[in-house]
């Protein structure tokens, strides 16, 4: 009997609660430390002057993460190549989004580079939890091929 054990996979709304709390920190440890860089977060939208509160950072971390999450989770029991194509999208998303939202505002540098920091923070979790949401497909694909090279005793 082989010593290694397949750790059973988490329940989806823990890999989305983690993910959406730890990208929470991590984009408010990135906002406030703009602050301290001198991150004024003002930009002028078309009702006037506003700014960016760090609720808005909190708002715009919980939303799209949670909301992509879930729809990943719940549409992998009928289409389990969603978590591969989410891989895909979630980053460009994320990054494209610099491009579309933050960049084009007339924030000061610090923002700038503080609010797109945030963008690219969100990458690494995605993917960690998108990879979470993969492995706890019954009878994906990969889990099958590697669960077979194992049993069979064979070095690869």
């Amino acid at each position: 009997m082989s010593g290694t054990t397949a750790s059973p996979a988490p329940a989806p709304a823990r890999v989305i609660a983690t993910a959406v709390v730890v990208a929470v920190v991590v984009n408010l440890a990135i906002f406030f430390l703009g602050g301290l860089a001198g991150a004024s977060y003002a930009f002028t939208s078309p009702a006037g002057p506003a700014t960016v509160a760090a609720v808005v950072v909190v708002a715009f971390t919980i939303i799209p993460l949670a909301l992509g999450l879930t729809v990943v989770a719940v549409t992998r029991r009928w289409w389990p190549g969603v978590v591969t194509v989410a891989l895909i999208v979630a980053p460009i998303l994320e990054i494209g989004t610099i491009f579309a939202l933050t960049l084009p505002a007339d924030f000061d540098g610090p923002s700038t580079i503080a609010l797109a920091l945030c963008h690219v923070a969100l990458v690494p979790v995605t993917v960690l939890a998108l990879r979470r949401l993969g492995a706890g497909q019954l009878g994906a694909p990969a889990e099958k091929t590697r669960a077979a090279h194992r049993q069979s005793g064979t070095r690869g």
